[in-house]
């Protein structure tokens, strides 16, 4: 079976949606509606197929809303970061970013353009209960050895490299993203490619038009070495060895905002360190203790959740924990694909926490959490903005990596509609899953809650299960289709699940994934 070569295929128990459960956003008792699969092990390609067709996860439960039954559809969203730019409110986060760590300055008063929940989803609050349920279930049914040896026997299994740590210093990144300064630095965890890529260390290739351009400006000033030449002022300086700065009447672009130059003096530091959510990884696991208190600071003050409710296992379970098989490949990014957590240390102290997963063709937003003391940062506007421009960073190693997937878009819920301040976005359509412009979606959004974006009547679903019996199974030891497998069963009731499964993943992942049958 070659479409596992290279590591272990997905292996996913399917649980078909039987009941409505209380809805996280309007709080409608039994309102939302949603079907789920719990995720053994789950490949990055896979994931990024699923998140296609409306899928998200969260920790290992991986789930799809019941769009045309549930009280609030959730679409998912995704911006292009390439051709962001950033608005007036989103510049006032970043500057009052800036004017903190420069000089301490606290903004007076609340910040009415920050919504009460930045980058939260709630969708799966009124399942958690079912969730632990399944982790219960599922944990105790972990794949047995007689999986591993069936999957091994295939060749299936490949051993995983251990990650490497490579600590990129502001000098290097900030000549990638127009910053030397060091309050702003990144730390990422990745496998080094020596020979592989651009040498950060030295100033960043230049057009040969603009090299001639630079010859011709020192020519000039030879021959007049007083004079102003294209508004120019000598004045003794040696030529710049950089392209000459954008006009003053050209808008900055979002790394020079984010990576404008601090003073020597700066009040604080600000660090970002990109930490694989791997239990595994030192750094991930040395500061997991600050991480997790954290998480509770923040559910207690932002969500008034109860103490009780915040405990380690759950907040392991939900924002550790995660089914995506990590990958190094050459033509990927240096960090890798993966789920990481993104940390935002204030001087030597964690402030927020970004938990994203790095996909083949995007940065998926999973959740963030953060200091409430902080709160008039806007840390929600913020990260996501430092996450759009990590995207455009990894986007010129990886050219596919170039989209930003903010997770469910709600119309209907106040608080979620401030994902679609993120220009230019898309909207997925929820029957034959292409992406929509924002801006086309919203007129019909106004009239109905659900909505079909795709405006041609006959288009349909081209990755549309239309051999079921080439799915996947993994039942006793044994991988087989279902075209077989269903000879062996005898209660036909199984059949509509199995189907109703095709029919969400598509027929690609049908055949990719293992559906796990006892």
């Amino acid at each position: 079976m070659a479409f596992w070569a290279g590591g272990s295929p997905s292996i996913v128990d399917y649980f078909p949606s039987e009941d409505f459960y209380r809805c996280g956003y309007c709080k409608n008792e039994s309102g939302s509606r949603s079907n789920g699969m719990w995720a053994h092990s789950m490949t990055v390609q896979d994931y990024q197929d699923l998140i296609d067709r409306g899928w998200r996860r969260s920790g290992k439960y991986v789930y799809k809303p019941v769009m045309n039954q549930t009280c609030c559809p959730q679409y998912t969203i995704r911006c292009r970061p390439l051709q962001f730019q950033p608005s007036k409110s989103h510049k006032k986060v970043l500057k009052k970013m800036l004017k903190f760590l420069a000089k301490g300055e606290v903004p007076k008063g609340s910040c009415e353009d920050e919504p009460m929940d930045s980058t939260m989803d709630d969708a799966v609050a009124g399942d958690f209960a079912l969730i632990n349920k399944l982790d219960i279930q599922c944990d105790l049914k972990t794949l047995s050895d007689d999986v591993k040896e069936s999957l091994q026997s295939e060749g299936k299994n490949s051993k995983k490299e251990e990650p490497h740590e490579l600590l990129q210093s502001q000098d290097s990144v900030g000549e990638k993203l127009g910053s030397g300064e060091p309050s702003h630095s990144v730390k990422v965890h990745t496998v080094p490619k020596p020979g592989k890529g651009a040498d950060l260390s030295k100033p960043p290739c230049r057009k040969a038009k603009e090299i001639r351009k630079e010859r011709k400006r020192l020519k000039l000033m030879q021959q007049n070495p007083a004079g102003e030449l294209e508004g120019f002022q000598a004045q003794g300086h040696p030529p710049s060895l950089f392209p000459p700065k954008a006009k003053s009447n050209q808008p900055k672009s979002l790394e020079d905002l984010i990576f404008e130059s601090l003073p020597e003096n700066a009040s604080h530091k600000l660090e970002v360190r990109l930490v694989p959510a791997s239990f595994e990884d030192p750094e991930f696991k040395s500061s997991f203790s600050q991480s997790f208190s954290l998480y509770v600071k923040y559910q207690v003050a932002i969500h008034q959740d109860l103490p009780d409710e915040c405990g380690k296992t759950e907040f392991t379970r939900f924002l550790c924990s995660s089914p995506l098989e990590a990958e190094t490949p050459p033509n990927g990014p240096d960090c890798g694909y993966g789920s990481f957590h993104q940390q935002y240390w204030l001087d030597g102290k964690i402030i927020a926490v970004g938990v994203i997963d790095i996909l083949p063709n995007c940065v998926s937003s999973v959740y963030l959490y953060y200091d409430p003391d902080y709160s008039f940062l806007s840390l929600g506007v913020y990260s996501a903005l430092r996450e759009i421009a990590f995207t455009r960073q990894l986007h010129e190693k990886t050219s596919q990596l170039s989209y930003y997937y903010m997770g469910f878009y709600i119309h209907s819920c106040p608080k979620m509609k401030y994902k679609g301040q993120y220009r230019p976005s898309d909207l997925l359509c929820p029957e034959t899953y292409v992406w929509v412009p924002i801006e086309q979606c919203l007129p019909s959004l106004e009239n109905s809650k659900y909505c079909r974006f795709n405006q041609d009547p006959e288009a349909v679903d081209e990755d549309r299960s239309t051999e079921p019996d080439r799915l996947q199974v993994f039942h006793k030891r044994a991988i087989m289709p279902y075209g077989v497998y269903k000879k062996q069963q005898k209660d036909p009731s199984e059949e509509g699940a199995v189907l109703q499964y095709a029919s969400l993943v598509g027929q690609k992942c049908s055949e990719r994934m293992l559906l796990f049958r006892n």
